[in-house]
């Protein structure tokens, strides 16, 4: 019985389910209310290595156990809002929401900064930060940036700093801990096709969907928690960097067949699907055109109990 990849199912069926359920407005689910207690996968991953060790079949059983019992309490208890977020809906319940149109805090953000001679760097930087929110990548803007939150109240803030070694950095990112917001945000980006562009992405859980294979990108970057990440990579630089930290997530790469690529993978208890890649060790794999292909992607994956999958299109 391979109980990493039972393991590693049924989290992606909780994780699935959850966001599903939040889809169709069924559950109201903080995901900051159950991420105080990520020590608990720590115990489970223990727990599994020391059975593994001795192959038991009663072993398996009681880890999957344990980490059913642990998915049904977090459930209940992320939909459960924390007392600062209590505190702030409290204030709400005294506003007259016939006013809604007249009030700024119920209006999509609209968020760009313009591509002028500022913007001319060698590379840009943009990092992007907020929890509970799904970012997607919509195409291509005249602007450096632009950016669309489907929540009011000025939840995002975009900065721009341009250093003397020409190098633009932005930073999107949201307003404070984000606490009241954590559920449901959702932003559209687009992005200037002209620049090198380093992309890195901190955040708890949330969903990151970018086609970058349009954009040139030198560097993407995520470090996360609970998430589902979906990237698509194009071929316009000679070497692109692409690395993932995460703790329970599931993750989808795609690069083109063209591009050369190397793939080195601490994954712990995570499944992983390489398709088209030869293995070399237990942490390294290759494209058979890796050597003489003139465009390569180095992808690095760092996860706990994670699904990771590198397609080639």
């Amino acid at each position: 019985m391979k109980v990493d990849r039972i393991m590693w199912g049924i989290v992606l069926l909780f994780i699935g389910g959850v966001l599903l359920l939040e889809n169709f407005n069924v559950i109201d689910f903080y995901w900051s209310s159950v991420w105080r207690f990520w020590p608990i996968f720590l115990i489970i991953a223990g727990v599994n290595i020391l059975f593994n060790k001795s192959k038991s079949q009663l072993g398996g059983v009681v880890s999957i156990s344990i980490l059913v019992i642990t998915l049904v309490l977090l459930f209940f208890k992320g939909q459960e809002p924390r007392k600062n977020r209590a505190i702030v809906f409290k204030e709400f319940e005294h506003r007259d929401f016939d006013d809604q149109d007249e009030d700024s805090s119920f209006r999509e953000q609209h968020l760009s900064l313009p591509y002028g001679t500022d913007s001319t760097a060698k590379r840009t930087v943009l990092n992007i930060s907020g929890g509970g929110t799904s970012f997607e990548l919509k195409g291509h803007t005249d602007s450096l940036i632009s950016a669309v939150s489907d929540r009011g109240g000025n939840t995002f803030i975009l900065k721009n700093n341009f250093s003397k070694d020409s190098v633009a950095t932005l930073n999107l990112k949201m307003r404070g801990k984000g606490e009241w917001n954590s559920g449901g945000n959702s932003m559209d980006i687009r992005l200037n096709r002209k620049p090198d562009w380093d992309i890195h992405v901190n955040m708890g859980a949330g969903e990151i969907d970018f086609d970058l294979s349009d954009f040139k990108v030198r560097q993407f970057s995520f470090d996360g928690g609970a998430a589902a990440l979906d990237v698509k990579l194009g071929s316009l630089l000679p070497i692109a960097d692409v690395n993932v930290k995460t703790g329970i997530a599931d993750v989808k790469i795609n690069i083109p067949s063209a591009s050369g690529c190397q793939i080195r993978a601490k994954t712990g208890l995570s499944a992983k699907e390489f398709t088209g890649f030869i293995k070399l060790d237990d942490n390294t794999y290759e494209t058979p055109n890796y050597k003489t292909s003139k465009n390569k992607i180095f992808i690095n994956f760092d996860g706990g109990l994670s699904n990771f999958e590198v397609k080639r299109y």
